[in-house]
């Protein structure tokens, strides 16, 4: 039952959307009628500037975070911290609150890395933090590190269940970009300095 509520309520809570919630405390047009139309950070700093990014950002960081940290503290078996940590992931993606329909899921995803091992978010970020100085590109960014989370998995916590979790966390992001894929394919894909995609 404890297992249940867990996976449960990390859905419920990815399922809030702090680009939408921040938009409207900040008096700013709701996220999916501006913009790329999504509630992600990138669209948010679009509409509303950096501070109502970085808040964005946090909610969606917190929200992948929190259940897998709360999984620790229960000390529930590697199932249910994969499936707690991707029901997390697919409430942002598909929140319940707001008709299904939420962003692209990096910075939950990373949320739950860091809550699985500070080892394993800390991996991910370096990468992404090294492909956004080197290549300029938010997205390309994500893909590469998003692409290797299931590898430092691997290396910090070689639970099968989670590296599968990963690995699934990782193709649903790299379906979810699949519009910036082909914008980076015919070269079309904007830079981090006008960055027209949302990555969260």
């Amino acid at each position: 039952m404890t297992d249940a509520l867990l996976i449960i309520g990390a859905y419920l809570l990815g399922s809030i959307s702090s680009a939408i919630i921040v938009c409207r405390i900040m008096g700013l047009p709701d996220p999916r009628t501006q913009g790329s139309n999504n509630p992600g950070a990138t669209n948010v700093k679009r509409i509303g500037g950096n501070k109502a990014a970085a808040i964005t950002l946090l909610g969606d960081m917190l929200k992948g975070l929190v259940p897998v940290l709360l999984a620790h503290l229960l000390s529930v078996d590697a199932l249910t911290f994969a499936l707690t940590a991707m029901a997390a992931f697919l409430g942002h993606l598909y929140p319940v609150f707001f008709g299904f329909k939420g962003g692209k899921g990096v910075a939950t995803a990373l949320g739950v890395q860091f809550g699985l091992h500070w080892m394993i978010g800390g991996g991910v970020a370096l990468v992404w933090l090294f492909m956004a100085k080197v290549m300029k590109i938010s997205s390309l960014a994500a893909l590469v590190s998003m692409a290797l989370a299931p590898v430092f998995v691997w290396l910090v916590w070689p639970a099968q269940e989670l590296i599968i979790m990963q690995i699934l966390m990782t193709l649903i992001l790299i379906w979810r970009h699949r519009s910036n894929i082909h914008n980076l394919l015919s070269g079309q894909e904007d830079k981090i300095s006008n960055s027209a995609d949302e990555e969260t």
